[in-house]
């Protein structure tokens, strides 16, 4: 009810199997890529939120925070920090000693800073800790993986929910570490679950079953039914280069080539030149002033400077445009520093060369009157734009780029060449004058309808999504846009620059075509005709990877073999690298696509469709069922809040003016501090599309005050008047109950036990003292009431039946909560059953190698008639034997050590699940149908 946005089925359906029992230690939620695993670990923490249950953790890679970030205050309206270093030590600094221990925020960090910090949460009870890309911790098991063992201890005994899209890539193995993560007593040990589950003889139909309770995955043929799939239809726009242009190409790529030197330092000389060559295909633009910055450099060095090694890199390119593993790599590599100054004290003869190599580069740079990539482009944006046209899609256009020089460089160019006015830059800092013009036309227009944070870098950021969506026609983006924005409204993608990583390009085109798009999306990439590497670069992401054709892109499955692609990237580069004719370039391009297909080939795929296809048989008809369901409570839900809402703020506060067509109001007189005036929508509205003012959700802390006080007023035992003829729609479960009347009495039963669960009894009896349905009690309360005056006591026999009803509703509510708590305590003991099994069976093997080498010493002494040899066979066969009897006596020790855990476990469940219940009346009153 608080999301604003439409939640499909499945998305319900993933959030109810995480919420199933308090019992289980956390789940994996596996929905194919594209189906909104966000959306679902949203309402989870939403609902944890509204049972103020606030203690609530998001980890995920450091390039996902402010996207994990914005998405939950925009969609869920859920307040979040981003914890790093810096926010930390600010916390620290403002009077927090552990920011974790906090119910105003849902905290997200990233793995590296959350591994950093495992005793402060291991120290913190929290509530709900959501992982995103899980399968990141799939070697959380092995000892020497240090983040995912510090993070196994730290979140030991919370409430996980494991996001991924790839829950089994390479090996069975991956499963054991995900479960052993949520919770150690899912599988035995390391040994007992691969002898079961892998190798040839594994038992995958079992395994299977141990997945069903704790994994939940939906596919996407699934859900076609409600979610709506548009087609990628690819557009390769040639071109080929001047000589010029190819002259620069070539000698800047020979430079590259030479070894040792000192224009590329020593330590990060991989990711460097990883870098150079993005920059050199990027544009001539980029290449002539990062050949600037690399002059500017040596010459430092002529001078005799000493230069760290890691200052190029951050010369050359912003911190948006490294992946979270260049980034580790670079904070990784040895400090150090470069010199020219030779053990002689003289200057290196070879820094001049190198100096004069690259000034000669420049001048070929600067030199260019062409550049024919970027006529490219304005061909592709007009056949683009025509094809938008006869599809009836916006004018919109999104260009790619890796360099933010390229990008001011293509900015001054289209604005040059027909597009004035009409492009957007967005990039890390988006700190130029026009996004500041932008930022601030924004505020202004928005400072008094609460989508204003006041945090600049969010703000901007969505200024400038709305500038391109309501004005201008192209968006020139660096990476920084290719995660954490929504820009279905726009149906045309280009990859100026075509990254070398499938992963970014299949999140680069997310932005666009993803749930929400109404028309097909257009991609449209580059080719080089004159560079065979490009060529082939291309064709391996379009043949293998299928990354720009279908309907759903590349697949989960093919992207997850990939890890996050950059192994992928560093192939790539090793053929620029070492490949010097077009003859090599072809042979070593084959061979990585053999391999690829290999590992894309691999048994895994079968095993991957055997355990998480289809769950359920009937999918459909339940996804069906439960969206019908999720709708009629959404909507009951609603219209009760909304009245609430308006009785509390209008008749009791005289506080606001309410517009019920628009499900809106106008708050005059705030009633709590730190809650603004102006104007409200309900939550539910401002998803469909009708956005007018601050969201008012249950969250809001506006609807939290309102429905405390509500809570909070008294409730006289009174004469209520149902006026059934009023209202707008029939309702027949009431019709016989018009013109009569009778007693109710509300009741609210809590139950303590393994979590708190809160139970409203209604009881209803007519003046004949015959019970009312249930359904039809409730229902009265959504037909319009007028109050009476106070009512005396009822009739004796009558509040005699009354409370007799009310005390048996309550009980058989308890009893529905203890047969729910006694399912999860049975649930609970057969996976301790299996895991004791599993322990069992690991005493049990090891005995059962002991009677294999007894065996095959014993055949060895029957066949030798050495008497060395057969002295030597009869001592290891009494070794065996005594290993033997000691196998056998700790298949004892160890069935007594593992019974006593579980039974220890069992019993300590066992005194949870007693019930401490708690009853307590809220009203009776008298009610009378007209």
């Amino acid at each position: 009810m608080d999301a604003s946005i439409d939640l499909n089925p499945h998305q319900i359906e993933a959030a109810l199997f995480a919420l199933k029992s308090p019992l289980d230690a956390g789940v994996i939620l596996a929905d194919e890529v594209g189906l909104g695993k966000t959306i679902e670990a949203g309402v989870l923490l939403l609902q944890s939120w509204a049972e103020r249950k606030r203690r609530l953790l998001v980890l995920c890679p450091a390039s996902l925070r402010r996207q994990w970030a914005a998405e939950l205050e925009e969609k869920f309206g859920l307040p979040c920090r981003i914890l790093d270093a810096r926010s930390w030590a600010a916390c620290v600094e403002a009077g927090e000693p552990n920011p974790f221990d906090t119910d105003r925020y849902v905290s997200v960090l990233s793995y590296n800073f959350a591994a950093r910090q495992a005793d402060r949460l291991f120290r913190t009870a929290l509530d709900l800790v959501v992982i995103d890309e899980a399968h990141k911790l799939r070697n959380a098991w092995k000892p020497g993986n240090v983040i995912g063992q510090s993070l196994k201890r730290a979140l030991a005994g919370r409430r996980k929910a494991l996001l991924t899209a790839t829950p089994l890539q390479n090996s069975l193995m991956e499963l054991y570490g995900l479960a052993s993560f949520i919770d150690d007593y899912i599988f035995g040990d390391v040994v007992t679950y691969r002898a079961n589950f892998t190798g040839a003889a594994a038992n995958l139909d079992a395994l299977r079953g141990r997945l069903r309770s704790f994994c939940h995955r939906t596919l996407r043929e699934d859900v076609q039914e409600y979610v709506r799939y548009t087609e990628r239809r690819p557009l390769t726009v040639p071109f080929t280069p001047t000589d010029a242009e190819q002259a620069l190409y070539d000698r800047v790529s020979a430079f590259l080539l030479r070894d040792g030197g000192f224009a590329i330092p020593k330590r990060q000389r991989r990711l460097t030149l990883l870098v150079l060559r993005k920059l050199l295909a990027s544009s001539s633009h980029a290449i002539a002033g990062t050949l600037d910055t690399i002059i500017r450099r040596l010459e430092g060095l002529q001078r005799g400077e000493v230069l760290p090694d890691d200052g190029l890199l951050h010369d050359l390119i912003s911190p948006e445009e490294f992946s979270d593993e260049d980034q580790e790599e670079a904070e990784e590599a040895e400090g150090g520093s470069d010199t020219a100054i030779q053990p002689d004290g003289l200057l290196s003869p070879d820094l001049d060369a190198e100096l004069e190599e690259l000034r000669r580069c420049r001048a070929l740079a600067t030199g260019l009157r062409t550049d024919t990539k970027a006529q490219a482009l304005l061909k592709a944006l007009e056949l683009g734009f025509v094809e938008m046209a006869r599809t009836g899609a916006a004018r919109k256009a999104l260009v790619f780029t890796e360099s933010r020089r390229t990008q001011d460089y293509l900015k001054a160019f289209l604005e040059a060449n027909g597009h004035a006015g009409q492009v957007v830059a967005f990039n890390g800092s988006n700190a130029d004058a026009d996004a500041r013009a932008i930022l601030d036309r924004w505020l202004a227009a928005n400072r008094d309808n609460g989508r204003a944070t006041g945090s600049r870098p969010v703000d901007v950021r969505t200024a400038l999504v709305d500038h391109f969506r309501d004005g201008a026609a192209i968006m020139l983006a660096t990476e920084a846009a290719a995660e954490g924005i929504n820009l279905q409204f726009c149906s045309l993608v280009v990859n100026y620059d075509l990254p070398w990583n499938p992963q970014r390009i299949e999140q680069r085109i997310g932005r666009c075509h993803r749930y929400g798009q109404k028309h097909d999306v257009v991609v449209v990439n580059f080719i080089n005709q004159r560079n065979a590497a490009d060529r082939r670069v291309y064709e391996l992401l379009e043949e293998k990877f299928r990354l720009f054709a279908g309907v759903f892109g590349a697949s989960d499955e093919v992207l997850g073999t990939l890890e996050s692609g950059v192994d992928f990237e560093r192939s790539i580069l090793a053929i620029y690298q070492d490949c010097r004719s077009e003859a090599e370039i072809d042979t070593a391009f084959a061979r990585l696509q053999a391999e690829l297909e290999e590992t894309i080939r691999s048994r895994i795929a079968e095993a991957r469709r055997t355990l998480f296809a289809h769950f359920d048989e009937d999918v459909h008809a339940r996804l069906r069922m439960r969206m019908d369901d999720a709708r009629l409570h959404l909507d009951r839900a609603s219209r009760m809040f909304w009245r609430l809402t308006r009785y509390m703020l209008e008749e009791v506060g005289k506080a606001a003016r309410f517009d019920d067509a628009a499900l809106a109001f106008d708050l005059d007189h705030p009633p709590l501090p730190g809650v603004a005036a102006g104007r409200y929508q309900l939550a539910v509205r401002q998803r469909q599309g009708d956005s007018d003012g601050h969201a008012y959700r249950l969250s809001h802390p506006l609807a939290e005050h309102l429905i405390e006080r509500a809570k909070a007023l008294d409730t006289p035992q009174s004469e209520v008047l149902f006026e059934l003829s009023t209202h707008p729609a029939r309702i027949s479960v009431l019709e016989p109950y018009l013109g009569g009347w009778g007693w109710l009495t509300l009741t609210l039963v809590t139950v303590e036990s393994f979590a708190r669960e809160e139970v409203l009894v209604l009881t209803a009896i007519d003046s004949r003292q015959q019970p009312l349905p249930r359904e039809a009690a409730e229902k009265l309360f959504l037909v319009p009431a007028r109050w009476k005056g106070l009512a005396g006591d009822p009739h004796p026999l009558i509040r005699e039946v009354l409370e007799e009803r009310s005390a048996s509703d309550a009980a058989a509510a308890v009893e529905v909560a203890r047969a729910r708590n006694a399912r999860y305590l049975e649930e609970r003991r057969q996976r301790l059953d299996q895991w004791a099994d599993d322990a069992i069976k690991a005493a049990e093997r090891e005995l059962d190698e002991v009677k294999n080498r007894l065996k095959e010493l014993s055949r060895q002494a029957r066949q030798t008639d050495d008497p060395a040899e057969q002295h030597r066979l009869q001592t290891e066969i009494q070794a065996a034997e005594r290993d033997k009897r000691r196998a056998r006596q700790r298949i004892f020790e160890a069935e007594d050590e593992v019974m006593a855990e579980r039974d220890r476990l069992i019993a300590d469940l066992r005194r949870r699940v007693s019930q401490k219940v708690e009853t307590r009346r809220l009203f009776t009153l008298k009610w009378v149908v007209r």
